[in-house]
């Protein structure tokens, strides 16, 4: 081949190679931009998450419970931080050096260019010592957040519940991909049943970078910033000053307070004693402080309220009384006797009194174990399981708040599986007929009971929230709970409540909390424990013509029903039927008598 072929040959190669490359580029950045821009924008744009500041939560009345403040909190961007002043920021905010070395190298890819939350509530000096070493301590920085506060006089751990920092088990289980590490969900109470109504939507702001992750400035001059949204509020049932009186009244004691609007099933207070602080969680959790809450003997963490499982006692009668009338085993007239024991199978069980045949009314006011133990027998585990399930006992009530027992309602099913077909005899319905043996419910459960009954039937889903506002716009949206009617003769209602009535302000068990203000009924429950000291009961409601609040008292380990639980129940309705106003709460000092 002679020179000036190959000079061709040479130049037309070249020629190739040139529109080959050209073609690539066009492809590139033409026709495939959408694509490989995108990818590319990841590599020269920071994104700074801006997290929304969570909904408050408000009580009936509209003051504010739940509340939020500033935070800041510290973030390192991987990709411009140097690695050598490790042990100086973990000096300066009080944090291991291995814990921050280990939460940066979980970090990969384009999340590097992006700051990672290393610790929330930094104090001002250390605020300071950060914008004044900005230059040098490249990559680290902070960011203002909202934290929880709580402008109360009383605590309602259990109600609101908390929010901390998600775990890596959560992030793997979440779905859709609105969390990081490093964001807070809320994980008890409240705070974790509506979690997606308050934590909002988070914002965005981009920032230029060259290739060394140093900022050039916002992307676009800010025009794609997407701005965060603020959770919705919660608008409470709650009575705030309710709250505060039934916390008080409660103490220092161990058991559970929960009063409802019969007609609505709004929860007007709650407590489950003993509690805890919510500010151990409003801020940096320490991890010594949480295992102490988490290995204390009294379970402060434990809502005593939606989990405790106890037997009723005698506040079981007027439920056996609706099991006796529903199976036709009773009528509102007939009569069982009470000679002061009941023997059965070579077995005698004892009672407070020689009572005679009585009515269900003289039953329920008197408490007479005689009267319930020939009717539970009668009665049968089959009967008994059916129509004491219509009252949702052996089953959630459905309350807004996560993690509520089912309790246990005995079935045939059930002791035959615990006992075997043969190892039990009909003598367990002895037990059952006056709420003791293997029947276990929870306050909330027996209120929910207590307050259909006094509606004569109208079963109202319990709940804490009325309706969700939204932060922005302030417009509201009424929740909307089931509510059902128990299909029951309105005869049976009437002398079941006649009895309760007595209860209080006949010569009943709890004649020492009859109220000169207002009509209080209910009924007391002494729960037998085999491992101490008696369970308290009590439910109730007032006024027994006009229902408008219903409530259940446990004391755990706390003796007779009308020694404890009565005295803090009726105070409770007295107090708000007044408007708050007053206070005839009395303890008994006697020891309580015998139901």
């Amino acid at each position: 081949m002679d020179t000036q072929n190959k000079k061709l040959y040479f130049f037309g190669l070249v020629g190739l190679i040139l529109i080959s490359l050209t073609g690539r580029l066009a492809f590139l950045q033409l026709l495939n931009q959408g694509d490989f821009g995108k990818e590319s924008m990841k590599n020269a744009v920071k994104t700074i998450t801006e997290t929304p500041a969570r909904g408050l939560m408000y009580d009936r009345n509209g003051k504010v419970m739940v509340d939020n403040r500033p935070s800041y909190t510290l973030v390192i961007t991987p990709s411009s931080f140097d690695k050598a002043n490790i042990e100086e920021v973990a000096n300066l905010v009080g944090m291991p050096f291995d814990e921050i070395k280990t939460a940066l190298e979980k970090i990969k890819g384009t999340n590097r260019f992006n700051p990672a939350k290393i610790k929330r509530d930094l104090d001002f000096k250390t605020i300071s010592y950060l914008s004044e070493n900005k230059e040098r301590l490249k990559g680290v920085d902070y960011q203002v957040e909202a934290l929880r506060t709580y402008p109360n006089n009383f605590r309602a751990s259990h109600v609101f519940g908390y929010a901390k920092e998600i775990s890596e088990k959560q992030l793997e289980k979440q779905i859709g991909d609105y969390y990081t590490q490093g964001d807070m969900i809320g994980s008890d109470g409240l705070e974790a049943k509506y979690e997606e109504t308050l934590r909002g939507e988070k914002g965005y702001k981009f920032m230029s970078v060259d290739v060394k992750g140093r900022e050039m400035g916002s992307y676009n001059d800010g025009n794609s910033d997407i701005k965060p949204v603020n959770g919705s509020d919660l608008v409470l049932a709650i009575d705030s000053d309710l709250q505060e009186y039934a916390e008080k009244l409660m103490g220092n004691k161990r058991g559970g307070v929960v009063a409802m609007d019969p007609r609505t099933g709004e929860i007007l207070c709650m407590v489950s004693k003993p509690d805890y602080d919510l500010k151990i969680f409003s801020g940096p959790t320490d991890s010594k402080q949480f295992a102490t809450l988490i290995n204390d003997v009294d379970k402060p963490l434990f809502d005593r309220v939606i989990q405790s499982k106890y037997p009723p006692g005698s506040t079981w009668k007027p439920m056996m009384s609706m099991i006796g009338f529903s199976s036709g085993e009773l009528t509102p007239k007939s009569t069982i006797t009470c000679e002061g024991s009941f023997t059965y199978g070579g077995r005698t069980w004892e009672d407070h009194g020689a009572f005679g045949p009585i009515t269900v009314v003289t039953a329920i006011e008197k408490s007479v174990n005689v009267f319930f133990y020939k009717l539970g027998l009668k009665c049968g585990i089959d009967n008994y399981n059916k129509y004491a399930s219509i009252y949702n006992f052996g089953k959630r009530t459905g309350i807004d708040l996560p993690n509520e027992t089912y309790g246990l309602l005995p079935s045939q099913e059930y002791l035959d599986k615990v006992f075997g077909k043969k190892g039990w005899n009909q003598s367990v319905m002895i037990n059952l007929g006056i709420g003791q043996g293997e029947l276990l419910v929870s306050p909330i459960q027996l209120a929910c009971y207590c307050a259909a009954i006094s509606m004569n039937g109208i079963y109202s889903q319990p709940h804490l929230v009325q309706k969700v506002k939204n932060s922005m716009t302030g417009e509201e949206e009424a929740l909307k709970f089931d509510q059902r009617k128990i299909n029951m003769s309105q005869d049976w209602f009437d002398v079941v409540k006649k009895g309760m009535f007595l209860v209080v302000n006949g010569t009943g068990t709890a004649r020492n909390i009859k109220s000169d203000e207002y009509v209080l009924s209910g009924k007391t429950g002494t729960a037998e424990n085999s491992r101490g000291q008696n369970h308290s009961w009590f439910i109730g409601f007032a006024p027994f013509d006009d229902p408008r609040i219903a409530i259940c008292v446990l004391g755990e380990n706390a003796g007779f029903g009308n020694a404890f639980a009565a005295p803090i129940a009726g105070s409770l309705m007295v107090r708000y039927l007044s408007g708050n106003k007053m206070d005839v709460y009395k303890e008994d000092t006697t020891g309580g008598v015998n139901d």
